[in-house]
């Protein structure tokens, strides 16, 4: 393996000066020969051309330009200028030029010809010199000039050349620290030898010292290869066990769930087997083919995941495109008062929440589609903007209109005449309700002022009547009855469904008030008893609930206990965030006291906290179900023991109830 290496490095001292001699149209001979050649046919001249017979009848005999007139010669000299490479041009130039002054010498014998025959004076000739002679010199100057800036150019490829060697040179030294197998090395080893043939001629000042060079770092190489080989298959072997190593871990990373976790934990294990090395050749495809597979199953996986996103975010573009619709349908609509206004503003910020709930749309579209969206609700809300614009001397009288009511209902707040001063106040509601918006400054102010007069007289009127309403104690004792049968059905637990508790709340809505002593207590016995129905009810649904979970544990079983152990970790995860955000919402109460709406908001965080307890007992009872799959009974004594959720629905009643005892005693606020 030696001797031919080194019999193939040292024939780029020949193959080099065969190339140097087989490349005339580079070679610096030529180039000087060219630039003399050039320099003596711009100095050349009528007067002091050779006129030597003998030259001129050799010329004549072998110049294919003989013959041809002045103009025709400098059409062809043109022609050869900008048609054909200029270093090839110094001979037919040359030719080109005898035949040229030839010719003017010819013209020149016939015009001394006609003018002795004229009969002048062989003394006061004077040739008469055209515009020939003129352009062909000028031709000849454009040809030196793209001669000079050949030979240029000539000299920058060489520098050029000379630089590519001196990087060949290095990659050379460079070749013995690299980890390929040795044929790979051999492989770039031969390469660099065929780059160093094509780099071209160097300037000629430096051919030896490079070629010292070369010849040095090739014979380092061939030594390098005769000591590296048994450190090399050490390596291959221990190259061999880290990528059987990857190859293993990219098969069990085919069952992690998360596409996109396995896609990332698969660059990085390519990543590992790119830097490992290589391995000994019969065991390369094999190893490789194992690898690739694993790469490809998961690389499927995160494809599909992503087509799974593109296939959502082409829904998202619909759907937000129906929004857009919604939206411009309403920015074209033209509303002509505060009440249309104000309900498709409403429809624009619910249109705008759902907008929020909506994902990306593709990429090529989202930015288009959200400046569809945003300028159709620019639009609506600028028209918005001018319809008020427009409105300030109706909101001026709105305002006096208001005025107007509240000092009606101040003259009637002391009234005793209950029954004709109630409807009077219920037909200035009524009126307030029509009247048109008033100016942010001044609405509250005067709402205030109305409610204010209009429930002092309700208070009065309320009053007056809460302990003498004979039907408010019959309403009472309807409603106990009603609590009875509630409990017996309660606590036989036989027909339970949702229609069940609605047709109670129905018939307790309509039974009517009851005494206002007896209302808290009575309707928290209610809340109580419709809270237990609802807890029954869904008791039963979450028995159900464990008992599917109970039968996907047995199915998950026969597949092993690793996605068991996974399953109960999810449930353990959850369990965690979802204290955590009792927690948070906890935190939260103490503050809604200073809000303007702190019991709804106080009741809504409760409720969430209610419902999450619900969620952390049910989890917790499925990690028992994995811990002791063979003790879980699910029986309804130990679903009772679970926290239950205060029914949502059980005390919509009670607040119907509440309104309609006050209906009289507040108006609606604008």
């Amino acid at each position: 393996m030696e001797s031919q290496g080194l019999s193939s490095a040292q024939t780029p001292d020949v193959r080099e000066e065969q190339f140097e001699t087989a490349a005339p149209h580079t070679a610096e001979p030529v180039e000087a020969s060219a630039a003399e050649a050039a320099t003596s046919v711009v100095e050349t001249t009528s007067e002091n051309t050779p006129a030597d017979s003998n030259s001129e009848s050799a010329a004549q005999t072998t110049n294919p330009y003989a013959g041809k007139t002045q103009a025709e010669l400098i059409d062809l000299l043109a022609r050869m200028i900008d048609e054909r490479p200029v270093q090839n041009l110094r001979g037919d130039i040359e030719a080109v030029k005898i035949a040229f002054y030839k010719a003017g010498r010819a013209d020149i014998e016939a015009q001394r010809a006609s003018y002795l025959a004229a009969g002048g004076d062989p003394e006061a000739f004077q040739p008469t010199l055209g515009e020939w002679e003129t352009k062909f010199k000028e031709l000849l100057l454009r040809y030196r000039e793209k001669r000079d800036a050949f030979i240029n150019n000539a000299e920058q490829e060489k520098e050029r050349a000379y630089a590519a060697k001196l990087q060949i040179i290095e990659e050379l030294k460079e070749l013995v620290n690299g980890n390929e197998t040795l044929g790979q090395t051999f492989n770039t080893f031969r390469e660099l030898q065929q780059r160093w043939k094509e780099a071209g001629l160097v300037p000629q000042d430096k051919i030896k010292d490079l070629w010292d060079t070369y010849h040095h770092h090739v014979e380092n190489f061939y030594n390098y290869i005769k000591i590296n080989k048994e450190l090399r298959d050490l390596d291959l072997k221990k190259n061999y066990e880290a990528k059987t190593e990857l190859a293993e871990e990219a098969e069990a990373l085919m069952l992690d769930p998360s596409a996109t976790n396995a896609f990332h934990k698969l660059q990085k294990m390519h990543e590992q087997w790119r830097e490992i090395g290589p391995v000994a050749p019969e065991y390369k495809e094999a190893l490789w083919e194992r690898f690739k597979a694993a790469s490809t199953q998961i690389n499927k996986r995160h494809q599909e995941y992503f087509e799974g996103i593109k296939a959502e975010q082409k829904q998202n573009l619909t759907l937000k495109t129906e929004l857009c619709e919604k939206v411009e349908e309403l920015a074209a609509a033209a509303f002509t008062t505060h009440k249309e206004w104000n309900a498709a503003s409403d429809q624009i910020i619910e249109i705008q929440k759902v907008w929020k709930t909506i994902g990306f749309a593709p990429k090529k579209d989202n930015t288009k589609i959200y400046e569809r969206f945003r300028s159709a609700c620019d639009k609506f809300f600028e028209a918005k903007r001018a319809f008020y614009q427009d409105m300030k001397s109706e909101i001026a009288d709105n305002l006096q209109a208001k005025l107007d009511l509240c000092a009606q209902a101040e003259a009637l707040q002391e009234s005793e005449d209950w029954k004709a001063t109630t409807d009077a106040l219920i037909a200035l509601q009524k009126r307030w309700k029509e009247i048109g918006a008033t100016s942010r400054k001044h609405s509250e102010q005067v709402w205030q002022r109305f409610r204010a007069a209009s429930d002092h007289f309700f208070a009065r009127k309320a009053a007056h009547f809460g302990s003498v309403d004979a039907q408010y104690a019959d309403n009472l004792a309807r409603k106990e009855a009603m609590l009875d049968e509630m409990r017996q059905r309660l606590q036989e637990k036989v027909d339970i469904t949702f229609d069940t508790i609605k047709e109670y709340q129905r018939r307790w809505a309509e039974i009517g008030f009851v005494p206002l002593k007896k209302k808290e207590a009575i309707q928290a016995e209610y809340r109580k008893v419709v809270d237990g129905l609802f807890a029954l009810l869904r008791g039963e649904e979450r028995e159900r609930h464990l008992r599917n979970f109970k039968d996907k544990i047995s199915k998950i079983q026969e597949g092993g206990t690793r996605k068991l152990n996974q399953e109960r970790e999810r449930l353990y995860n959850k369990i965690r965030q979802i204290e955590g955000d009792i927690q948070i919402w906890e935190n939260n109460i103490g503050f809604f006291a200073k809000s303007k709406n702190a019991e709804a908001l106080m009741k809504e965080v409760q409720n969430k906290i209610a419902r999450a307890k619900e969620q952390i007992a049910t989890m917790t009872e499925k990690i028992r179900m994995i811990d002791h799959p063979e003790a879980v009974t699910a029986t309804a004594e130990e679903q009772s023991s679970v926290e239950e959720m205060p029914a949502p629905t059980a005390a919509e009643p009670a607040s119907t109830s509440d309104t309609n005892e006050t209906t009289t005693n507040t108006t609606d606020k604008e």
